[in-house]
């Protein structure tokens, strides 16, 4: 009796489960753009669209944990948030219109290089949205970066970058391709190279390294970037309140470059430029 009705409430389950993505389907067919989307039917387009973008930048299947997802998502909402938000184009406040406007400007150079490099299209693409908004920044930060990749003057001189070429976007375009292959050839044994790579965009290899090597188990090693991302907490006060928000805001960023009508914006994915 008891098998009888743990069967009917799994069965009940699964018709609840396959409605419920019927739903958000019809919805996205339909034309339902992400803000008229419910909390989970935003949930389960984030995580169909985080993981068709993985496949097509790295040709797997990127294992994603729902801890992970959820972090995507927040960063999907925060850039919805700012689309039409009548702010300007205020860095990291301002309309996200604007950002993407730029990107299609500088979309065809940015694909080219990486292509050149035997790289997916989606990381040039996207990778300066999140350091730069594809703004070519004439001033320094705090540490020393600039330009639209945000190269430090050091880093740069390893690729072969003068201090003017910090502002040349074809060539710091290369020279970023040049860095993320070296960095998916450090990671090459771990199923998510990709992405470990774009974090030591941000971090360095040799932290990365490290975070690795503390965090990562046999049992987390499916999706060694999930791995860190729920572990933040053990890591230093840089990844805490800057690294960990990498890579969630890079698939965010490409969700939305990539699938611009769902979210309102009368354009074409950057990767048709």
């Amino acid at each position: 009796m008891k098998f009888k009705v743990k069967l009917l409430l799994l069965v009940a389950l699964v018709i609840s489960l396959g409605t419920m993505l019927e739903t958000v389907g019809a919805r996205h067919r339909s034309g339902a753009t992400y803000q008229q989307m419910t909390q989970a039917e935003r949930a389960a387009f984030v995580s169909e669209q985080a993981r068709r973008l993985a496949l097509q930048m790295s040709g797997r299947e990127y294992k994603f944990t729902p801890a992970f997802e959820a972090a995507i998502h927040r960063s999907v909402d925060m850039y919805v948030q700012r689309i039409g938000n009548n702010r300007g184009d205020q860095p990291g406040r301002g309309d996200a219109r604007l950002i993407f406007g730029r990107g299609q400007t500088f979309a065809p150079i940015l694909s080219s290089s990486f292509k050149a490099r035997n790289l997916s299209q989606l990381i040039g693409l996207y990778l300066p949205a999140v350091e730069s908004e594809y703004v070519n920044i004439q001033s320094a930060n705090s540490v020393g970066a600039m330009g639209m990749f945000q190269f430090l003057p050091k880093t740069g001189e390893l690729y072969g970058l003068t201090s003017g070429d910090l502002l040349d976007v074809p060539k710091s375009a290369d020279a970023a391709a040049r860095y993320i292959a070296d960095g998916m050839k450090k990671f090459n044994a771990d199923p998510m190279k990709e992405a470990l790579a774009l974090l030591a965009y941000n971090r360095g290899f040799n932290h990365v390294e490290h975070d690795l090597a503390t965090l990562v188990t046999a049992q987390t090693r499916d999706c060694s970037i999930c791995a860190l991302t729920e572990q933040a907490y053990k890591l230093d006060a840089t990844f805490q309140n800057e690294n960990v928000y990498y890579v969630p805001r890079f698939f965010a960023v490409a969700i939305i470059g990539e699938n611009p009508q769902s979210f309102g914006l009368q354009t074409s994915p950057l990767s048709s430029f």
